[in-house]
C-alpha cells in the first residue's frame, strides 16, 4: 500500500489568479452558464459597475456606458480614473484598493479589494484603460497574466476607467448573457442612483424617483390597492404598497448592492412595517395578514457592510457600526420605519382606510382557509412517509454548510416514463424528481383553496416546502421537464400558470425553468449529435455527411438513462421563466389562460396559416428557384 509522504513538498502557495480560478466559487458564486441571474457572468459584470457607481456616488461622473456584444464587455465611466502608476496593481493585486481607505469611499459597495481581480483572472482578455486630467495609461491581461502595460501618454479624452472583458469560456461553460438580467441590474443601479444615466448598448436607463419608479416598474398599477407610499430619510429609502397577488414581494438593496437574499436589513423591515401597522391601529393583527400581498422596497446605505459572502446577495447579522452611539442596522430601520411610515398614515386618510380594508381582507381568506389547510396538510403528511411522486435528494437549498447548494434542483415530470429516465440518470445528491399523474388543474381564477384541495397541487407544495414562503424553498432551481409535443406544452402552460397564480415570487426570483431537451439524435459509427432543432439537425446531417440515422425523440420517456445524464448533468439546457415589465401577471394569466378573449382572438386570426397558404408559399419558392 502506497505511503502519503506529508512534507515541505506537500505544502504549495498559490497566487492570487491561481486561487480564483481553482476556487472561483469563493469569489463569484456559483458559475454557470447565465440562464440564472446569479450565474458568475453576471457577478463580473455587477464587479466592474460597482466600481463606477463607487465614483458616482463619491460626485464624480454622472454617466456610465455598458455594451456587450457577442460575450464581449465593455464598461466606460467618468469617474476620477485609476491613478496612472497604480493601474496594474488595482486590477491584479489582492487587497489593493482606495476602499481600505474610508475618507476616499464612504458607504461603497465593494470593501475588499477583489472584484476587478476576480473579473480579471476569470476572463479570456481583460483590458483597462485610466485617464486622469488628459493622461492615460492602459494595461491588457490574459487569465489574470499581465501582456502588456502601456506608457504614460497624452489624450484628450474625458477622466474615467474603461474596462473590456472576455469571460473565459474555459470556466464559465458555453456562457450566453439574457438581456432581461442584464436590463434589471441596470435599473437596479439607477432607482437607487436617481440621475445617473447608464447607456445599455446605447439605451439609456434613468430614474428620477428611486424606488418608487422600482414599484411603478414592477407592478401594474391598476392592481393596487392604494398609491405606492414613497418615504426617503438619510441613507434609508422605502417604498410600499398591497395588490391582490398571492404571497409577498420585496426588494432589498445596501450600499446599492441587490441583495437578493435579503439579510438582517430586510427582516427588520418586515418585522417594523407589522409592527407600525398594529400600533398605528391598535389591533394586534396577525403578521401574515399585515404582509399578505405586499409590494415592497428598502435601500440602506451603512459603513463597512458585513456581507455573508463575496457576492453581497445576503447582509449579515452582525451589523454594528464602530461608532459605540450609532444604531444597529435593525435598529435604525425599525426607527425609521415607526417614525415616518406612521406619520405618513396619519397625514393620509385615504390610504390608512385601504390598507386596513387588504389587511382584514387577507384576515378573512386565512380563516376560510384554515379548516382546509389542516386536513390536506394532514394528509400530506401521511403521504410523504412513502410519497411515490417525489424521489429526493440528499442535500437542499436550505443546507447552508453545503457548498453546492445552489446546484440543488427539482424536475417536475409528466408520467412514469419521464421520470423513470431523469430518475436514473439524475445526480441523488443535489437532483430530485416530482412526478405528475398526467394533466394537472387549469387553476386560473381559482383562490389558494384548490392548492389544497387538490391532492396534486398539495403534495407539490409540500415537496418544495413553500407554504408559508419562500425562505424555506428546499430547491434553487425549479425545472419543468415535459414532452416537446402538444400535451407537454399544454401541462407546461397549466403548471406556469400554478406557480405565477401561487407562487409568483419563485419566478420573480428566478427559480423556475423550462428544460430543453433534443428533438433528434444524428449519428454515424463514428459520431453521435444531438439536436434542438431542425436546423441543428441539418447542420448535423451536413458535418456527419453521408446517410446517418437519425432518431425522432417523441417524448422524454424514449431517451435511455445513459443519454439523459449528458441532458441534465454537465450538458444541461435550461430556460429560464423570466417577467418582463409589460408581463405583469393578472394581464399574463388572462390572455393565455382565460376565456377567449377578443386580444388572443384577434391574435391568432392575425397570425393563423392555412394551408392554402402554405401551398402558395411553396410554389413561389419553386419559382424562385427555377428563376
Amino acid at each position: 500500500m502506497a505511503e502519503n509522504n506529508y512534507d515541505e513538498s506537500s505544502i504549495r502557495s498559490l497566487d492570487w489568479k491561481e486561487h480564483i480560478r481553482l476556487r472561483p466559487g469563493m469569489y463569484i458564486g456559483k458559475l454557470g452558464d447565465g440562464s440564472a441571474p446569479d450565474d458568475g457572468i453576471y457577478v463580473l459584470l455587477k464587479e466592474v459597475i460597482d466600481n463606477c457607481i463607487d465614483e458616482y456616488a463619491m460626485g464624480h461622473g454622472k454617466a456610465i456606458e455598458v455594451s456587450i456584444d457577442e460575450g464581449k464587455v465593455s464598461v466606460r465611466d467618468y469617474g476620477r480614473g485609476i491613478p496612472l502608476g497604480k493601474v496594474v496593481d488595482v486590477v491584479s493585486k489582492i487587497n489593493t484598493g482606495a476602499k481600505y481607505d474610508s475618507k476616499a469611499f464612504q458607504k461603497a459597495v465593494g470593501l475588499n479589494g477583489v472584484g476587478t481581480k476576480a473579473v480579471n483572472a476569470l476572463s479570456s482578455y481583460f483590458k483597462v484603460t485610466a485617464v486622469r486630467e488628459g493622461e492615460m495609461k492602459t494595461a491588457e491581461f490574459e487569465r489574470g497574466v499581465l501582456i502588456s502595460e502601456s506608457e504614460i501618454e497624452k489624450t484628450d479624452a474625458k477622466n474615467g476607467t474603461h474596462v473590456i472583458f472576455e469571460p473565459d469560456n474555459t470556466v464559465f461553460k458555453n456562457y450566453h448573457f439574457i438581456g432581461q438580467y442584464i436590463e434589471n441590474m441596470i435599473w437596479n443601479y439607477c432607482y437607487l442612483n436617481s440621475g445617473l444615466s447608464i447607456y445599455l448598448n446605447r439605451k439609456k436607463f434613468y430614474s428620477a424617483n428611486g424606488l418608487l419608479d422600482l414599484l411603478l416598474r414592477k407592478t401594474d398599477e391598476s392592481s393596487l390597492r392604494y398609491p405606492i407610499i414613497h418615504l426617503k430619510g438619510e441613507d434609508i429609502e422605502m417604498a410600499l404598497t398591497h395588490g391582490n397577488q398571492y404571497g409577498e414581494e420585496y426588494y432589498s438593496f445596501v450600499n446599492g448592492q441587490n441583495t437578493t437574499q435579503g439579510g438582517t436589513h430586510l427582516s427588520a423591515f418586515k418585522e417594523a412595517i407589522v409592527k407600525t401597522v398594529r400600533d398605528h391601529y391598535g389591533k394586534d393583527y396577525a403578521s401574515e395578514d399585515v404582509r399578505q400581498s405586499i409590494i415592497g422596497a428598502i435601500a440602506v446605505r451603512i459603513q463597512e457592510p458585513v456581507f455573508e459572502s463575496q457576492t453581497k446577495t445576503k447582509l449579515g447579522s452582525n451589523n454594528i457600526s464602530l461608532d459605540e452611539n450609532a444604531p444597529t442596522v435593525r435598529t435604525f430601520v425599525n426607527d425609521f420605519v415607526k417614525e415616518h411610515l406612521d406619520n405618513y398614515l396619519h397625514m393620509h386618510p385615504d390610504i390608512k382606510d385601504a390598507l386596513k380594508r387588504r389587511i382584514e381582507q387577507s384576515e378573512r381568506e386565512r380563516k376560510e382557509l384554515a379548516g382546509v389547510k389542516k386536513i390536506a396538510n394532514e394528509r400530506a403528511k401521511k403521504a410523504n412517509l412513502h410519497n411515490r411522486k417525489l424521489r429526493d435528494c440528499k442535500y437542499h437549498l436550505t443546507d447552508e454548510k453545503f457548498e453546492g447548494r445552489l446546484d440543488t434542483m427539482l424536475f417536475i415530470t409528466e408520467g412514469d416514463s419521464a421520470s423513470g429516465s431523469i430518475t436514473k440518470a439524475r445526480n441523488p445528491e443535489t437532483q430530485a424528481v416530482f412526478s405528475l399523474r398526467g394533466k394537472p388543474l387549469n387553476c386560473y381564477g381559482l383562490s389558494k383553496k384548490v392548492v389544497y384541495e387538490n391532492e396534486e397541487f398539495n403534495l407539490l407544495q409540500h415537496a418544495l416546502d413553500i407554504e408559508n414562503g419562500i425562505e424555506t424553498l428546499r430547491y434553487n432551481q425549479i425545472v419543468i421537464a415535459t414532452d416537446a409535443d402538444v400535451d407537454g406544452s399544454h401541462i407546461r402552460l397549466l403548471l406556469l400558470t400554478f406557480f405565477l397564480q401561487f407562487f409568483p415570487d419563485l419566478v420573480r426570483e428566478g427559480h423556475l425553468f423550462i428544460l430543453q431537451t433534443p428533438l433528434f439524435r444524428v449519428r454515424n459509427k463514428k459520431e453521435t449529435i444531438y439536436c434542438y432543432s431542425d436546423e441543428e439537425k441539418q447542420m448535423a446531417i451536413n458535418k456527419l455527411g453521408g446517410k446517418p440515422e437519425i432518431t425522432r425523440f417523441k417524448g422524454l420517456g424514449e431517451i435511455s438513462p445513459h443519454e439523459f445524464e449528458g441532458f441534465i448533468n454537465k450538458d444541461i439546457k435550461l430556460d429560464p421563466v423570466i417577467l418582463e415589465k409589460e408581463s405583469t401577471i393578472p394581464k399574463l394569466l388572462s390572455y393565455y389562460m382565460g376565456k377567449n378573449t377578443p386580444e388572443r382572438q384577434g391574435f391568432i386570426i392575425d397570425n393563423l396559416i392555412i394551408e392554402q397558404d402554405i401551398l402558395e408559399d411553396k410554389e413561389v419558392e419553386i419559382v424562385d428557384e427555377e428563376i
